[in-house]
């Protein structure tokens, strides 16, 4: 069995302050481009993974998705009670920790490949929380099972009563309160460039610890700009209404602590791609990844490769994607 997942943009978490009773809150939009293109054979008893082409591979790509895949496949090996083993190859990945969503993508992959191989159909829900995925945000798990536009609602504090990234949570995955297929004319360009990420891991958790709650005032500014503006613009194919809540989303709530903390080519770059006529651009969770939503790419790329000229990094061109992860035999 292969199964193939497109990536996600986490355009920003909603709610950090809590005083309603719920936190976090995200809004996120499924990408063609980047993806996770995973094969799974069954063994009599061990978890191996090869990658299809490694040489195109960082050594630190490389050992993030193999740990991804042995520590999902034998959880969901214990839930289910299962015995044997698996053969994985990766067809093809994209870089881990770079906004882009790949731990939740691969997690999902070989927890979906391993279920549908025992004859169990769990959703992507169901599968996220065995596999440990969706403590914060449920934009990637909601990408993996049905892609587009997405808004959740975050999580009772009854549930998590704290503060923590997905990476320390243990919550289940957010109800989705709004989906909708994103305009495939508006195109997105994604700019990563290659410096050093400043939050991961500990510092993460310790960032979320730091800079929350965030003021009140400021999440209901966002969740104003959110539902009155952005969701309608999405409906109303109003790209230039979208492009406007994209760059105001960027100086409000916790997205404003995510950029602040960012190393200071990433909002130089970002300005950049703005000045070059893109109607909305932002970071992506903690980043590096930076975005460009456009109907104009040639521009944007154009004005992109120069700004990396001295940093280096990445370009795709991609576009949203209205489904979720496809399997196949």
């Amino acid at each position: 069995m292969i199964i193939e997942t497109p990536s996600r943009l986490h355009l920003t978490l909603i709610d950090l302050n809590g005083s309603l009773g719920r936190i976090d809150g995200g809004v996120g939009l499924t990408l063609e481009k980047p993806g996770l293109v995973l094969e799974m054979k069954e063994n009599s008893g061990e978890i191996s993974v090869e990658f299809k082409n490694p040489e195109n591979l960082s050594a630190k790509v490389r050992a993030d998705d193999e740990d991804k895949i042995k520590t999902s496949a034998r959880r969901m090996m214990d839930h289910l009670h299962l015995e044997g083993g698996y053969d994985f190859t990766v067809h093809e990945t994209y870089l881990s920790h770079s906004g882009l969503g790949s731990g939740t993508q691969i997690s999902l992959a070989v927890g979906k490949l391993i279920s549908d191989s025992a004859g169990q159909q769990l959703d992507a829900p169901q599968i996220a929380s065995i596999v440990g995925r969706g403590g914060t945000s449920g934009i990637g798990v909601a990408s993996f099972a049905k892609g587009g536009f997405i808004v959740d609602a975050g999580h009772n504090q009854r549930e998590k009563p704290g503060f923590l990234p997905s990476s320390a949570s243990t919550a289940s995955p957010p109800p989705i309160v709004a989906r909708y297929d994103f305009p495939q004319d508006w195109k997105v360009v994604l700019v990563i460039p290659h410096v050093e990420k400043n939050v991961s891991g500990p510092t993460e958790v310790n960032i979320f610890q730091e800079y929350c709650p965030v003021p009140l005032e400021e999440v209901q500014q966002l969740s104003h700009i959110l539902l009155m503006k952005m969701m309608p613009a999405v409906l109303e194919k109003d790209l230039d209404r979208f492009g406007e809540s994209i760059n105001s989303i960027q100086s409000i709530g916790f997205k404003k602590v995510e950029n602040q903390l960012q190393n200071p080519v990433i909002g130089e770059i970002m300005q950049l791609l703005r000045d070059a006529g893109a109607p909305g651009v932002g970071m992506s969770s903690f980043g590096p990844t930076i975005y460009a939503i456009t109907d104009s790419p040639r521009d944007i790329v154009a004005v992109a490769r120069e700004a990396l000229a001295e940093v280096g990094g990445n370009i795709i061109e991609t576009r949203a994607q209205n489904n979720g992860a496809v399997k196949r035999y």
